[in-house]
């Protein structure tokens, strides 16, 4: 009770104050239009050249802890993306294939290129693209994270340990970049595909990288033959032949492709190897021209 009374008599000696003084100048008796407004609340956002000791499926905010790139991580985040128009109406993150996750995924394709000095696909790197947590989306956060990995070989994914920034990491030369290979098949399957110095003993060698069309996934399967005519067109480019009815006497092609939850999320990026069986190379095929590559 005496709270309750305390109250109204605060209240009351208010009123009597304000009806028995004149007011003051400047004074307009508004109490609410004086106020500086609030500044507008800026949610979490992640950074672009960090590195992290793990990899991230979602983008939790209790499990961000970047850390240099110099001590020794799994993935580096090259670009941080925002999504927009109607990716970034939706109710909830963008799921599986859906139209939200192809726009980041490409947007990160060219950003995270860009980074690394060619085509991300064209050496041992794995491209993740981590969005925020359902929690932070509905809070407003509409940010994606680039991040590549390092890892072992085309047919290992396991991620390997860096203690260096993978900006740069596909200049010429570099160890990363996909280069000579002794395939090891069984019938026309290729079972492995051993790297080697392209000076020593190989049959194969990574001569670029396709970008397929964007067609469902059980139509590229149908459709394979257009991807290995495609690689074709680079080897022709690559080694420096004409393209023409000849070229499929001169070298047979092998290809790696995006798994199905890859290319339903937009990665249409074909990886081509020109391939010789009749013979044994010891040196690179680049530039070599029709004595390196002759008609057979």
């Amino acid at each position: 009770m005496r709270r309750w009374w305390t109250a109204v008599a605060v209240g009351a000696t208010a009123v009597l104050a304000l009806a028995g003084c004149g007011v003051p100048a400047g004074v307009d008796r508004d109490l609410t239009d004086d106020w500086p407004a609030f500044p507008a609340v800026e949610g979490f956002v992640p950074e672009a050249g960090v590195c992290h000791a793990t990899i991230q499926d979602v983008g939790y905010l209790s499990g961000y802890s970047p850390i240099d790139c110099s001590t020794s991580h799994r993935a580096e985040t090259l670009h941080v993306g925002t999504l927009t128009g109607a990716d970034a109406g939706r109710g909830a993150p963008p799921r599986a294939g859906s139209t939200g996750i192809r726009t980041a995924r490409a947007e990160c394709d060219r950003q995270v290129s860009k980074a690394v000095g060619a085509d991300w696909r064209s050496g041992r790197l794995q491209l993740s693209v981590v969005f925020p947590s359902a929690l932070a989306w509905s809070g407003g956060a509409r940010w994606f994270r680039c991040d590549l990995s390092e890892v072992t070989s085309l047919d290992d994914g396991s991620i390997t340990a860096r203690s260096d920034s993978l900006r740069d990491a596909l200049a010429p030369g570099s160890p990363l970049a996909l280069g000579c290979f002794e395939p090891k098949l069984s019938k026309d399957d290729i079972e492995e595909m051993r790297p080697v110095a392209c000076t020593a003993k190989h049959h194969a060698e990574f001569v670029g990288i396709y970008p397929f069309p964007d067609v469902a996934y059980a139509e590229f399967q149908r459709n394979s033959l257009r991807a290995h005519k495609a690689c074709r067109g680079l080897i022709a480019t690559y080694v420096k032949v004409p393209n023409n009815n000849d070229l499929q006497y001169r070298a047979g092609t092998i290809i790696y492709h995006p798994l199905e939850d890859q290319w339903k999320d937009g990665d249409r990026g074909v990886q081509c190897f020109l391939w010789v069986e009749d013979r044994t190379l010891t040196r690179s095929l680049k530039g070599a021209g029709n004595k390196g590559l002759p008609v057979r």
